[in-house]
């Protein structure tokens, strides 16, 4: 398997794109494989923190057209066919969930950028949280230069994560920037000798990792809720506004106790919508509150007092 997932110890896992002969390019076997990985990382309690890397000159390059375009045609074709979703194990949203696209992986990841990142590979830079380059690494949203589209969350992702004018540069220029460029427009932690790179990425993990694990998923998680809080409230609405649709079906004139439980429905399916509509404060004051119920909010203050590193659980309180 060219996407190989290793447990690297101290809660970290590596995972490692490893095509370099198609420059780190994925199709449709290897958008599976990955995001596998990443469902893999997200399964494993004791997988706390990945780092992501390739091998050879690329990072990624995104999506092997030339196999990937007919290969994806022919499995939604067939999934139309037999009205599936999934046929193998392989999806239609492979490529998208391959590159975190849409999904509040709460778990840290660091990226090891090796070398160029393009296309799908600068999809999935936004998806990682720490981000670490090699002087030889290239970055670039080239989809506009060949009249596409970059549709893999970069549009809405690089504006919220560095200033827009960097982002602008880098989504309307479509340039390939240098790996210093790329951190002087913020999206990069830090630039090292390639022979260090992988180094220094499992030392950010190694720091992470020093920390309480569901602390940290928690941290992560409200910040992620807080940046793309209107596209969860956009998901609620819109599910709200179907299911009332549904009940409001059931209202007919000449049949009050269908009419009354139709609106009870009404009522119901309000009341769950105004639950979900929560603000990040009050969705960051929910995740502390479920923080604090750990076993490792009182071993954290217990180790200081007694002057010792402290030995994360990653429990409840019971």
């Amino acid at each position: 398997m060219s996407i190989r997932y290793e447990p690297a110890g101290d809660h970290i896992v590596l995972i490692t794109i490893d095509r370099p002969e198609a420059h780190n390019s994925l199709d449709l076997d290897h958008f599976k494989w990955l995001r596998e990985a990443w469902e893999r990382f997200e399964a494993e309690a004791d997988a706390w923190v990945a780092v992501v890397t390739g091998v050879g000159p690329a990072f990624c390059s995104g999506a092997d057209l030339k196999r990937y375009v007919p290969e994806i045609t022919k499995l939604g074709k067939q999934l139309a066919e037999q009205g599936l979703t999934e046929i193998g194990g392989y999806r239609l949203d492979d490529g998208t969930r391959a590159v975190l696209r849409d999904w509040t992986l709460a778990k840290p990841i660091v990226a090891a950028v090796n070398g160029s990142c393009t296309a799908g590979g600068m999809e999935m830079l936004g998806g990682t949280d720490v981000r670490v380059a090699c002087p030889e690494a290239r970055f670039a949203v080239m989809e506009p230069k060949r009249g596409l589209f970059a549709g893999g969350g970069t549009t809405v992702r690089l504006p919220r994560q560095i200033p827009w004018a960097a982002a602008m540069e880098l989504l309307l220029c479509a340039d390939l920037v240098d790996a210093s460029r790329a951190r002087e427009l913020g999206l990069l932690n830090a630039v090292v000798p390639r022979e260090e790179l992988l180094d220094a990425a499992m030392g950010y993990a190694r720091r992470i990792v020093a920390n309480a694990p569901l602390a940290i998923q928690a941290t992560k998680r409200s910040a992620l809720e807080g940046l793309y809080a209107d596209d969860a409230a956009i998901k609620a609405v819109r599910a709200a506004v179907k299911a009332l649709a549904q009940a409001l079906e059931l209202v007919t004139p000449d049949d009050p106790v269908a009419a009354r439980s139709a609106l009870a429905e009404v009522r119901e399916q309000l009341a769950g919508l105004a639950g979900q509509l929560r603000p990040p404060f009050a969705n960051e004051s929910a995740l502390g509150r479920q923080v604090f119920a750990t076993e490792d909010a009182k071993e954290g203050p217990r180790a200081f007092a007694e002057r010792r590193e402290p030995k994360w659980t990653a429990r409840l309180w019971h």
